[in-house]
């Protein structure tokens, strides 16, 4: 849902438990929102690798596991930390709000 001019509201931030993630779906976009130490971090789902889920994963600190392959990246920049990824993960600017997780709308 969009909130402003340029910003998308994902979900409330309790739907995000801590050290958790979650799946959401926004117009064409499929993320996944995570909750590590109080910050929230947004990324696309799916894994750069293959079809696999980033929010089916297993989120260690700031890294997420992809459950296919094993691949892992940093949920912070979107980096690769461990193979079979070699393509970098799409991160999203999020917004500070005080109930809500608020991205800023990707520019195409």
């Amino acid at each position: 849902m969009a909130t402003g001019e340029g910003l998308i509201e994902l979900c409330a931030k309790q739907d995000v438990p801590e050290g958790g993630v979650i799946r959401v779906d926004s117009d064409d976009l499929e993320l996944a929102v995570y909750h590590i130490e109080g910050q929230f971090y947004v990324t696309d789902n799916v894994c750069t690798h293959g079809p696999g889920e980033l929010s089916e994963g297993y989120l260690e600190g700031h890294v997420i596991e992809c459950d296919f392959h094993q691949g892992k990246f940093d949920v912070r920049d979107g980096s690769v930390v461990a193979p079979p990824c070699i393509v970098a993960l799409k991160t999203y600017k999020v917004v500070p709000h005080d109930s809500a997780v608020v991205i800023e709308a990707p520019v195409d």
